[in-house]
């Protein structure tokens, strides 16, 4: 299961002692600039004594090459260039190996299956030009976790080398799609960040919507019809448990968590009129925040919980708005061209993620939670619903690519691109696919 708990500590005696770095040498990458040049960086299979562990070992690693490459930040070097074997890097690499291959930063490490069933895998980061070693952690667990081990592992590699947290362990829910246009089949589906993993947490025999994580726990609340009745439910992972979040006389949309899980927030519609309400789930009373004839919609908590953006067509056109977390205190905060929607915080809070339409096209785009320093990183037939990776570094979203006619409406697919809008990339799933939400790293157990 997901929730298996993995022990990591630094082995002091064993990998802390050469931990230590000198003032000057410090290998990092600065990722506050528009286009980064990829850091060549080595990842080493990682050593087993058995075959089956030196299998392992070269499977961790290819997870781990494959995770940092996606980051856009690293450029893993082919392994046909290694000239130092795995079996001879147990104690220290020979650096002049890796330098004449050009590799900055070298990961090695080995694994071992412990007479009581456990795996015990060791890693190493190295600063190839230094010669020195920047990090060295080892991790117990189940054999069959394998990969969250290899995700961990280029976490602590991405943050030792970027100063920032990572994002690899960490998974998407969102809605697989199937089926022809008027008969549309859309269940829920859970998968790691980079695909693999893959299973559905629902039969399709009820359409779903806009699923979202909690911060808190294993649950997720999305948008289903019951019998052509839209219902907002809550989903826990770990169980298959679903229930009911409230039973409202209206039309219910777009929930989310709050930053604390404590609460839902969403959009109701009271007499053909849709307002932004929100509930306490430990008291389930809900208490309505705007009121206006106009549409108010795409509630998104700030990290703080002390502010909420949403969209509204309250000033003529569908446009971006902030207020207090009470309700007071609403405006405006997108003057652009164009029409902005699906408002999301960052969960670093310095910035709103969102859709745009212009001129029939569609972006997404950031801004700042006061309007200004507005950035899109996209634009396409159609691109919405972007969500923000556990670090606030990369947003995931659904495109659509057009149909050739009346019965085909196009492919939809979940997209990566990152904060700077370079390193654009499809997400690969088994079906269509729309409304990704990424987990926060808050949920894994460490």
């Amino acid at each position: 299961m997901r929730s298996m708990r993995i022990v990591a500590f630094m082995a002091a005696m064993l990998l802390g002692v050469l931990a230590a770095l000198p003032a000057g040498a410090v290998l990092k990458i600065d990722i506050n600039q528009g286009s980064v040049e990829p850091l060549p960086i080595a990842i080493s299979p990682l050593y087993g004594k058995t075959a089956a562990e030196a299998s392992m070992g070269q499977d961790i690693a290819q997870v781990i090459s494959a995770d940092l490459e996606r980051s856009g930040l690293f450029r893993p070097i082919d392994s046909k260039a290694f000239i130092q074997k795995a079996a001879d890097m147990r104690i220290q690499p020979r650096f002049g190996d890796w330098r004449i291959i050009n590799a900055q930063a070298l990961v090695t490490g080995q694994v071992e299956i412990l007479p009581d069933g456990r795996l015990r895998t060791e890693f190493r980061l190295w600063d190839v030009y230094a010669g020195q070693q920047l990090v060295g952690l080892q991790y117990f667990t189940s054999p069959d976790n394998w990969r969250r081990i290899a995700h961990i592992i280029a976490d602590a590699v991405y943050k030792r080398l970027t100063g920032e947290e990572g994002y690899f362990d960490s998974r998407i829910v969102y809605v697989s799609e199937s089926g022809p246009p008027d008969r549309r089949i859309k269940r829920l589906a859970i998968m790691d960040q980079d695909g693999f993993n893959h299973r559905f947490l629902t039969d399709g025999s009820n359409l779903v919507l806009t699923p979202r994580f909690s911060p808190t726990q294993q649950v997720i609340t999305y948008m289903s019809y019951f019998n052509n009745q839209p219902r907002v439910y809550l989903f826990n992972i770990d169980t298959g448990r679903q229930e009911i979040l409230g039973d409202f006389p209206g039309m219910t949309f777009a929930p989310r968590f709050s930053s604390d899980g404590e609460k839902v927030i969403f959009s109701m519609a009271r007499n053909g009129n849709s307002d932004i309400y929100v509930m306490d789930l430990r008291t389930r009373l809900t208490r309505r925040l705007t009121t206006n004839p106009a549409i108010d919609t795409s509630p998104s908590f700030s990290p703080d919980g002390k502010y909420i953006t949403f969209n509204s067509d309250r000033g003529g056109s569908q446009q971006l708005y902030v207020m207090n977390a009470d309700g007071s205190n609403i405006h405006r905060i997108s003057f652009g061209e164009g029409r902005y929607a699906t408002p999301v915080w960052s969960p670093r809070g310095d910035l709103i993620a969102f859709t745009k339409i212009l001129r029939g096209r569609f972006h997404i785009g950031v801004m700042r939670p006061d309007g200004s320093g507005e950035r899109l990183l996209t634009e396409s037939f159609l691109d919405e619903g972007p969500t923000w990776s556990p670090n606030g570094r990369v947003l995931m979203f659904f495109r659509q690519i057009p149909g050739s006619g009346k019965d085909d409406n196009g492919r939809v697919s979940i997209w990566s691109v990152d904060l700077t809008g370079y390193n654009l990339r499809e997400i690969v799933t088994p079906l269509e696919a729309s409304d990704p939400a990424w987990s926060p790293l808050s949920l894994l157990n460490r």
